[in-house]
C-alpha cells in the first residue's frame, strides 16, 4: 500500500460525511418542528460526531475536532432534561469552547467589536438574572462570558467563523430565555437548533478555509501552532 493510500481513503470520505451531516440535520430539524421526539433522539446524537469526521477527512486541526466532541457530549447531556445533566453538559460544551479559544490563539479582532459583545453580555445578564434559578446564575454567567470570548474571538479567522460564534452566542440565549421563562418564538427548539447547527458548521468552515482578514487581523495567525498541539 503506497503512502498516499490513507489520505486519498480519507479525502474520499469528506462528500459523504459531509451529506450525512446534512441528511441528519434535516432529520433532527424536522423531528423538533414537527414534535417527533424519536427523530429528535436519534438524530441529535449524530449531528457532532459526523461534522467532527467530516473535519477529519478535511485534515482540520485536533482542536477543532475536540471543540466538535465536546459539543456531541453537551447534546447527548442536555437529552436527559436533567437538571444535573443540563449543569454537566453545559460544563461539556464549555470545555469546547476553551479548545476553540486555544486555536484561535493570542490573535484579536477590533477594540469595537469587543465593546459591542461586552455591552451585549452584560445587559443580557443583568435583564436575565432575576429569572434564571438562584442555582444556575453563577454557573451560567460564567459559561456565558466563556462564550462570548469565543464569539469574539471567533472573528480572527475571518466572516464565517465571526458569525458562527455569533450564532453560537444567539442559539444559547434563546435557551436561556427559556430557563428564565421569558415569552418565546413559535417552535423555540427548532429556533435553538437551527442556530446551533449553524454556528458549529460555520466555525468549522471557517477554520478549515479561513476567510478575509477581519479590520487587520491575519486569520488563522495560530493555526500552525494549534494543528501541531
Amino acid at each position: 500500500m503506497s503512502a498516499d493510500a490513507a489520505p486519498d481513503r480519507r479525502e474520499r470520505l469528506v462528500r459523504p460525511l459531509f451529506l450525512a451531516f446534512l441528511v441528519a440535520s434535516a432529520v433532527d430539524l424536522v423531528g423538533v418542528l414537527a414534535d417527533i421526539p424519536a427523530a429528535h433522539l436519534v438524530a441529535k446524537p449524530l449531528l457532532m460526531p459526523l461534522l467532527a469526521g467530516y473535519a477529519v477527512a478535511r485534515r482540520g486541526p485536533r482542536l477543532l475536532v475536540a471543540a466538535l466532541l465536546f459539543g456531541w457530549g453537551g447534546d447527548t447531556l442536555l437529552l436527559a432534561g436533567t437538571d444535573a445533566a443540563f449543569l454537566v453538559g453545559m460544563g461539556s460544551f464549555a470545555v469546547g469552547h476553551v479548545c476553540y479559544l486555544w486555536y484561535f490563539g493570542r490573535a484579536r479582532g477590533p477594540l469595537s467589536a469587543g465593546l459591542v459583545y461586552v455591552a451585549v453580555l452584560t445587559c443580557f445578564v443583568a435583564l436575565l438574572w432575576p429569572g434564571l434559578p438562584a442555582e444556575l446564575r453563577i454557573p451560567m454567567t460564567g459559561y456565558s462570558l466563556l462564550l462570548t470570548a469565543m464569539a469574539y474571538r471567533a472573528g480572527t479567522l475571518g466572516r464565517y467563523a465571526a458569525t458562527g460564534g455569533a450564532l453560537f452566542l444567539l442559539s444559547d440565549a434563546l435557551i436561556a430565555t427559556g430557563i428564565a421563562d421569558w415569552p418565546q418564538l413559535p417552535a423555540p427548539d427548532f429556533w435553538v437548533m437551527l442556530t446551533y447547527l449553524a454556528a458549529q458548521f460555520l466555525l468549522t468552515i471557517g477554520i478549515l478555509a479561513p476567510g478575509p482578514k477581519w479590520a487587520g487581523v491575519t486569520p488563522g495567525a495560530y493555526r500552525a501552532r494549534s494543528i501541531s498541539s
